[in-house]
C-alpha cells in the first residue's frame, strides 16, 4: 500500500456475468483498479501470490471451495489485504463466521451499485489512513485507532459522525437532501414517500438527526387532520 495509486482489487466469483457487472462497478468508482478475475480455487490461489491484491471481493459458494475457507487461508498466511464478502449465502452462522476471520464488509446478492459504492468508498478511506500512518510511522494514537475501526463517514459540509446501528450514510443523505428544501417542515411520511422507504424507516432517521441536533422537531396538524411530528433543518 504505496502513495497514491489505486487500490488493487482481485474479484473472486465463478459465475463470469456477475464478475464483469462486478468489475463494471468498480470502473465508475475513482481510485479503483480490476487487476484479475480468479473463478475457481486455484485461479484464486494463484491471481493472489502474483497480483498481491489490496482488496478480494469473494464469494462463498463455488464448486471447487469455500470461499470463506480461503478466507482463512489469507488470514493464516498473512496477506496483506482485506476482503469485501458478496454472496448469496444468508445463514447466520456463514455471516458471524466471516466477522469473526474479519472481512472488511458483508454485502448480499443481488448487488445493488449504491451499496457496493458506500463499501468501496469506505475502504478507500480506510486504506487511506493505513497509507498515511505506515508513512508517518510505527506507533499510533489511540484516536487514530478508533478512527480505523469504527465506521466513519462525511456528511454534509465534512464533517465527520459516527454512526449507530441501523443508520446507512447513502440514506441520511437523501434524507438530509429531502430536508433541506424550501416549504416549511416535512413529517415522515413525506419525507418516506420523496426516498422511497417506509414511514417507520424515515422516522426512524428523522428522530436519529434530532439526536444529534441536526434538526429540530415540533407538533403541528398534518394532513390527517391531527398533530403530528414535523421536522424542521436547524438553522
Amino acid at each position: 500500500m504505496k502513495g497514491n495509486r489505486d487500490i488493487e482489487v482481485l474479484i473472486v466469483e465463478d459465475d463470469l456475468r456477475v464478475a464483469e457487472i462486478q468489475k463494471r462497478f468498480l470502473e465508475q468508482i475513482e481510485g479503483f483498479q480490476t487487476v484479475g478475475i480468479a473463478a475457481s480455487y486455484v485461479e484464486a490461489k494463484t491471481l493472489i501470490e502474483i497480483m498481491q491484491p489490496d482488496l478480494l471481493l469473494l464469494d462463498v459458494f463455488f464448486p471447487d471451495m469455500n470461499g470463506l475457507d480461503l478466507l482463512k487461508e489469507t488470514k493464516q498466511q498473512k496477506k496483506q489485504m482485506n476482503v469485501i464478502m458478496i454472496t448469496a449465502a444468508k445463514e447466520i452462522q456463514r455471516v458471524q463466521e466471516a466477522i469473526r476471520i474479519g472481512v472488511f464488509d458483508y454485502i448480499i446478492k443481488p448487488v445493488v451499485f449504491e451499496r457496493l459504492k458506500q463499501s468501496l468508498l469506505r475502504f478507500k478511506d480506510f486504506h487511506r489512513k493505513l497509507v498515511q500512518l505506515e508513512e508517518d510511522g510505527y506507533h499510533v494514537t489511540q484516536q487514530q485507532v478508533d478512527q480505523l475501526l469504527r465506521k466513519e463517514v462525511e456528511i454534509g459540509s465534512n464533517e465527520k459522525v459516527y454512526l449507530p446501528k441501523g443508520i446507512d450514510p447513502l440514506t441520511l443523505e437523501k434524507v438530509l437532501e429531502v430536508l433541506s428544501r424550501e416549504g416549511g417542515g416535512h413529517t415522515a411520511e413525506l419525507v418516506a414517500k420523496e426516498i422511497g422507504v417506509s414511514r417507520t424507516t424515515a422516522r426512524r432517521y428523522l428522530e436519529h438527526l434530532v439526536s444529534e441536533e441536526k434538526i429540530e422537531a415540533d407538533l403541528a396538524y398534518g394532513t390527517v387532520g391531527r398533530p403530528e411530528r414535523v421536522y424542521v433543518v436547524t438553522k
